[in-house]
């Protein structure tokens, strides 16, 4: 199985807003872990929560997380009043369907992005939303079987 991002990115700090805006997209679902927080640390960088608040000037933001360990999503949802699901259990878009109606959005308007092609990306896709592919947020500190497994994972994605 091949999957194909609609953007393949570096990092969240290199999301193309215009680009977005163009395209009628009017939430974006982010992954936590590896995504817009160092993976297991519960907390938030001052650059994320800036670059989230500026983002939530044009978009409605959700974080869509598989984690299901409810002390640590209230450690990230005591930094941030951006609304946080858990228990995700992606790439099983229910979850991602939930917050469209949470935010009165269409899924057809949403972007789903995240680290991980076969959860993140698979969940947005059976949703029907656009899919930002992102290196991990910390991925100069990822042990060597980490980094291992992402290359591993990627492989499934299909280029052009």
């Amino acid at each position: 199985m091949f999957l194909k991002p609609d953007y393949n990115i570096n990092s969240i700090y290199d999301i193309d807003i215009i680009e977005l805006k163009k395209r009628g997209i009017q939430a974006l679902f982010f992954d936590l872990d590896s995504t817009v927080m160092k993976s297991k640390s519960g907390k938030f960088s001052f650059k994320t929560l800036q670059f989230l608040k500026e983002l939530r000037t044009n978009f409605k933001i959700a974080i869509i997380s598989n984690n299901t360990n409810y002390g640590y999503i209230e450690k990230a949802r005591e930094q941030t009043d951006i609304p946080i699901y858990y228990k995700a259990r992606k790439p099983n878009p229910k979850i991602l369907l939930r917050a469209c109606r949470d935010l009165n959005v269409n899924y057809g308007n949403c972007a789903m992005i995240g680290d991980r092609p076969l959860s993140d990306i698979l969940a947005g896709v059976n949703a029907g939303m656009m899919t930002i592919l992102v290196d991990s947020i910390s991925k100069e500190e990822e042990n060597i079987l980490v980094r291992f497994a992402r290359f591993l994972e990627r492989l499934t994605i299909k280029k052009n």
